[in-house]
């Protein structure tokens, strides 16, 4: 009887200690799962319409877990892991709901459409929202955004414009989307709940479309393209950096003229813009002529002389660059005939070409077009050549720059002993009594011409790494 009472007694403190350790462990995971039922049945929950599928899987969901914690359907009751009752199949069974019969995972919720990732992509869609005059947010949002602004309701705070004009806004959106205008707000002084600041330099309209811009960051094409410079000097000085680079992007895409051009330029400079002083700056220089003849331009040289001073000088690199250019294509153009006049040259003493060639190869009747431009002119300095009388160095003007296109043959061909070409030895022999002044001249035109080409080896021609 005592050994029984003293078994009794420790299984009811075993009991005990169970019991206590599952309410632990209950109590543990309520306070973890009571707050999402909470955030699900709460009612500001339901403006986010959630469908009622995902919300019953999901209490389904948390509710299977629940049970799988403290029971298993094969070996009874479990807590945590720690067997303690067995026999309890019939329990497990009418707690879990019918979903966790079946054996069934809740479907997730759908994926996200596919993400816009590329900054291509998101500039395009942010450029076409805008661009229509508002963003990408729904049709009702837009309008409550439109409406707190254009009613005025609860507005605290006054903006005061030129011509006597005031703007209506909440100090708490002012605030939030403007660093130097929450600091005015703190500085400014109370008229019982009401704040007033000032707002001057800049027409009244656009005024009310920059605070219009902070609540909904949205503008109509209209206003842009009439207030995109007032825009572009109240985002600087606001710190608003979105609706500056916007301003920037329109500028870019159409707004800037040969009118305004100037104006842009120096706004551009003080309102650290510097990608758009550049298109302004290129702008100019390319249009210089209209540019200067504007009023704008008149205005900048009794305001600004100095960066007047310094558009000329721009003008003037930009002259000495241009004729750097021309010069440059022009002798690119002269070293590429030079080398087809080598080609040539070699073309016809060697394979011979229509009515002219070397004197052992036979001409054929029916000769396909010649593949080189320059091959008739050539043929017809060569038989003039072969036939003037003051064909001497010095004498005939077309016989000169025919013995100049021999010797700088004779620079190029890479091997004289089985050259085609007349005269190609001689002057490769004379070419090593030469002074060191005309040897470079050579060396250099040389270089030239296979650069301009992009020649590394041929077979009648010299090797860059020979020169």
């Amino acid at each position: 009887m005592v050994g029984f009472s003293i078994v009794l007694n420790l299984n009811i403190v075993h009991f005990q200690l169970l019991s206590f350790d599952i309410v632990c462990h209950f109590q543990l995971l309520c306070r973890s799962i009571i707050p999402f039922f909470f955030f699900v049945s709460h009612p500001f929950f339901n403006c986010f319409e959630l469908p009622s599928t995902y919300i019953r899987s999901t209490e389904t969901y948390l509710a299977e877990s629940v049970i799988a914690c403290f029971f298993d359907r094969d070996s009874g009751f479990r807590v945590f892991g720690s067997k303690y009752m067995e026999n309890t199949e019939n329990i497990c069974t009418d707690l879990i709901p019918i979903q966790a019969k079946a054996n069934t995972i809740p479907l997730p919720p759908p994926l996200p459409k596919s993400a816009i990732t590329s900054h291509f992509q998101k500039s395009r869609v942010s450029s076409e929202s805008l661009e229509r005059g508002y963003s990408c947010v729904s049709t009702a949002t837009r309008d409550l955004w439109d409406g707190l602004f254009d009613e005025a309701y609860g507005a605290d705070v006054y903006i005061h414009t030129d011509h006597g004009g005031i703007v209506y806004a909440h100090a708490y959106i002012l605030g939030m989307t403007s660093p130097v205008l929450k600091g005015m707000l703190k500085q400014s002084k109370k008229s019982g709940r009401k704040r007033s600041i000032s707002i001057h330099g800049v027409p009244p309209d656009a005024v009310k479309v920059f605070i219009r811009y902070l609540y909904s960051c949205r503008y109509e094409k209209e206003e842009m393209e009439e207030f995109v410079l007032p825009l572009l000097m109240l985002s600087h000085v606001y710190v608003v950096p979105q609706l500056k680079r916007e301003c920037e992007r329109q500028l870019g895409r159409g707004l800037l003229t040969l009118e305004n051009v100037v104006d842009v330029f120096q706004l551009a400079l003080l309102c650290d813009a510097p990608r758009l002083s550049l298109l302004c700056h290129r702008m100019i220089l390319k249009n210089f002529k209209a540019v200067s003849s504007s009023e704008a331009w008149q205005a900048m040289q009794q305001s600004h002389p100095v960066l007047e001073k310094e558009l000329l000088g721009s003008v003037v690199d930009e002259d000495n660059r241009q004729k750097k250019r021309v010069k440059k294509m022009n002798e690119r153009k002269i070293y590429l005939e030079l080398f087809e006049a080598m080609e040539t040259l070699v073309h016809i003493c060697r394979d011979g070409c229509r009515t002219i060639g070397p004197h052992d190869k036979d001409f054929k009747v029916n000769q396909p077009p010649c593949k080189y431009a320059a091959c008739k002119g050539l043929e017809l300095l060569i038989r003039h050549f072969a036939g003037c009388k003051l064909r001497a160095p010095g004498g005939c003007t077309q016989c000169k720059r025919m013995w100049q296109l021999l010797e700088l043959h004779s620079h190029l061909c890479a091997d004289s002993n089985l050259c085609r070409v007349p005269l190609c030895r001689n002057f490769k022999d004379r070419s090593k009594k030469q002074g060191r002044k005309d040897e470079v001249k050579w060396k250099l035109l040389v270089k030239k011409i296979l650069w301009t080409k992009g020649v590394a080896r041929t077979p009648f021609f010299l090797t860059t790494e020979t020169i």
